[in-house]
């Protein structure tokens, strides 16, 4: 049984930072891409950012692009991290890390595995 647990977040001002871990089990982490989706309040879910071993894809949204960045670590429970930096207000979401077989996909739907999402609220 695949399960994963997002953690992390919080309460940060304004170009503050926060990391967000991502705790995977039962998922073979070389045979799927690993994302941090985020909603907003009154928004749809977005892919912030991907990452995938089997092509070596990175990916970032334009908007978290040089603030934000993915890592992981097979070797660690935490298999997957989300280093926030220069955290602006409206990064304030609800962040989920999901997995997707293989390769990165910007199509939500496509998502075979979510965990628990994190809020993280960034005051001005």
């Amino acid at each position: 049984e695949v399960q994963l647990q997002a953690s992390g977040g919080g309460l940060v001002q304004a170009g503050g930072f926060l990391r967000l871990p991502c705790a995977d089990s039962g998922i073979t982490f070389d045979d799927y891409a690993m994302s941090w989706i985020r909603q907003a309040p009154g928004k749809e879910r977005e892919v912030v950012s991907c990452t995938s071993k089997s092509d070596g894809t990175t990916y970032y949204a334009d908007s978290v692009k040089g603030r934000f960045t993915i890592s992981s670590d097979s070797k660690s429970e935490n298999a997957v991290f989300l280093q926030m930096n220069s955290l602006k207000p409206e990064d304030t979401a609800v962040n989920y890390c999901a997995g997707h077989a293989v390769l990165c996909t910007l199509h939500i739907p496509e998502y075979d595995y979510w965990g628990q999402g994190t809020l993280v609220t960034v005051s001005s």
